[in-house]
């Protein structure tokens, strides 16, 4: 097979990043390939899904190489890790099931445990639990509720090191209606507990509206189905409200708004999500992730190269369906659940830089503008490449009964196929601003499986240099504060478009993530930022407003919150 001879230009940052995490490595742990070689083998891997439909793998295999050399399109990281070797396992996102029985509850740890070795991050609805206290009829003992199996499963998770280069990651869910509500909203508080856990209250339009008329709503038991007592659904809402505004957990999941959203109900009813939050899953499902850096769009006078992106958009769905066909599953249920419905989430990064590259700070009505016609293009066109290779493939298995078994509704290979995932390592592979959020600083330290990198922000001196208004006093006191706030000598219009996370209100924070929203087939993956002096009232405000837009879930983070738990959804993960 030809590859393309490419200059990657690869950041320090980012060579240690693949060094650590994605090159391969023999039995003493010494590396045995270059970054390129691992873009031939993810590329060669993915394109041998090509031969059996009579495609060309060396063809295919280029244009794979090539957008991925490039840095414009970059697939979920088990991709880059584990495509061509004996683990083979692919996909980043998983739900799995847990059903009301000892057996279930530890077989699904056992399947969690593969999954998580794999690189693989696994979400849970643990709603079907029978509550703390209640009976089992087997043993004549009472049980002892979902949080206490939780903590048994974060306990798993802690040595589990996803194939020694992920660290573990799980979602956790539980219904608003489950009597055991308020311990599961209470336990992040607790320094330390499900740490390997984000946690999120499965919420119902017909709660929220209980809020809002602040009245009482039932509580159900999963054992019988019958009612359970009532609770206040403001003293509820307030609880989730306090532990947010404390820890940044739990995060809210609109419910019937993903399903509402559901492409197949006829196979069944979305109950989780993946570790953050952007991928909804149904019990054993899979979904293949990768993203687009848009910023790698924008000419150099000032306009976005949509052609380009176009040819993008269809090479990239045609490398997340053909990974499909090449992964390795850990478990037949799941592969089959992933190839009855072929559900895959082409999503952005770079956002913030392109915006910055066009002029427009990110929280301007301009930005929103920007978000709606860029993900639009994206959405229409994954479309459009995704129905070119059901015509000759055929649509996927599970059409036949799903929403687009109608008339005027396309034929599509894939069931989805939008997702704004977080993009944390990827997006500092590609040297790029992390999924839609907005920059964190403009100079920080991060640490990334041990090694502590430190990332500054090249437009910002770029541009500080052209302007005429760049010194070394300056570059020194930026990278001291991490922010323009409160700062001498840089024009206005600067400040505006270097906005940080903490300077933009929560309502324009959601405000991009509804727009976000409106074009994502699955969901998006963003935090809403808060400073410290944020108040519990704020972040009450936040989650309204969230529903109200039609975000299918929100996930706040209070600057100096006590960070118990795993953060990945805060940091970034891919």
């Amino acid at each position: 097979m030809f590859w393309y001879n490419l200059c990657m230009n690869l950041t320090e940052n980012a060579l240690k990043v693949i060094n650590a995490r994605y090159l391969l490595k023999d039995a003493k742990g010494r590396i045995v390939e270059t970054p390129e070689e691992m873009f031939q083998r993810v590329a060669a891997t993915v394109a041998g899904a090509e031969r059996p439909y009579g495609g060309d793998p060396s063809y295919w295999g280029e244009r794979f190489y090539e957008i991925m050399s490039g840095l414009r399109f970059l697939p979920n990281s088990p991709a880059l890790m584990n495509a061509g070797k004996d683990i083979g396992q692919l996909a980043a996102c998983f739900v799995l099931p847990v059903e009301d029985s000892m057996r279930s509850i530890f077989d699904t740890l056992k399947n969690a445990a593969l999954i998580l070795q794999s690189g693989g991050g696994t979400g849970f609805s643990f709603s079907r639990l029978r509550p703390k206290a209640d009976i089992v009829r087997s043993t004549g003992g009472v049980a002892s509720g979902p949080v206490s199996f939780m903590k048994i499963y974060n306990t798993a998770t802690e040595v589990i090191k996803q194939g020694g280069a992920r660290r573990g990651a799980n979602m956790g869910i539980l219904s608003v209606d489950h009597p055991d509500i308020l311990d599961f909203i209470r336990v992040k508080r607790e320094a330390g507990e499900l740490s390997n856990f984000n946690i999120s209250v499965s919420v119902t339009d017909a709660f929220i509206e209980a809020v809002k008329r602040d009245v009482e709503y039932e509580l159900i038991n999963p054992r019988s189905g019958e009612s359970a007592g009532r609770l206040r659904a403001r003293l509820v809402f307030d609880e989730i409200v306090k532990s947010a505004w404390e820890t940044g957990d739990p995060g809210l999941v609109f419910i019937d708004s993903i399903n509402r959203a559901n492409p197949t109900p006829h196979i069944g009813r979305m109950e989780s999500t993946n570790p953050c939050g952007e991928q909804p899953l149904l019990p054993y499902e899979a979904c293949m992730l990768g993203s687009l850096d848009v910023s790698k769009y924008v000419t150099g006078d000032k306009k976005i190269d949509y052609e380009s992106m176009g040819r993008d958009v269809e090479t990239a769905v045609r490398f997340l369906d053909d990974s499909i066909d090449v992964n390795k599953y850990p478990l037949s249920d799941i592969e089959a659940m992933h190839k009855g419905n072929r559900k895959i989430g082409l999503g952005i990064m770079g956002w913030a830089d392109m915006l910055i590259l066009l002029g427009a700070p990110y929280n301007s009505k301009k930005a929103f503008k920007l978000a709606a016609e860029v993900m639009g293009f994206i959405k229409k066109t994954s479309w459009k490449a995704s129905g070119m290779t059901a015509e000759k493939r055929g649509v996927f298995p599970n059409f036949k009964g799903s929403v687009y078994d109608a008339p005027g509704m396309p034929r599509l290979r894939n069931a989805t196929l939008t997702t704004i995932a977080p993009t944390g390592t990827l997006s500092l592979i590609a040297d790029c601003s992390s999924g839609i959020e907005p920059l964190f600083a403009l100079a920080y330290k991060r640490l990334i499986l041990d090694t502590e990198l430190y990332e500054m922000n090249n437009y910002f001196f770029r541009l500080a240099k052209e302007r005429g208004f760049y010194s070394e006093e300056l570059k020194a006191e930026v990278i001291s504060r991490g922010s323009l706030r409160g700062m001498k000598g840089v024009p206005p219009d600067i400040k505006k478009l270097f906005k940080t996370a903490h300077e933009i209100p929560p309502c324009d924070h959601i405000e991009m993530q509804a727009v976000f929203q409106a074009y994502t087939d699955n969901a998006v993956s963003k935090t809403v930022n808060m400073p410290n002096r944020a108040k519990a009232e704020d972040v009450a405000s936040a989650y309204l407003l969230a529903y109200d837009k039609g975000c299918k879930g929100i996930t706040i983070f209070r600057y100096g919150a006590r960070k118990v738990g795993t953060l990945i959804r805060f940091s970034g993960a891919d």
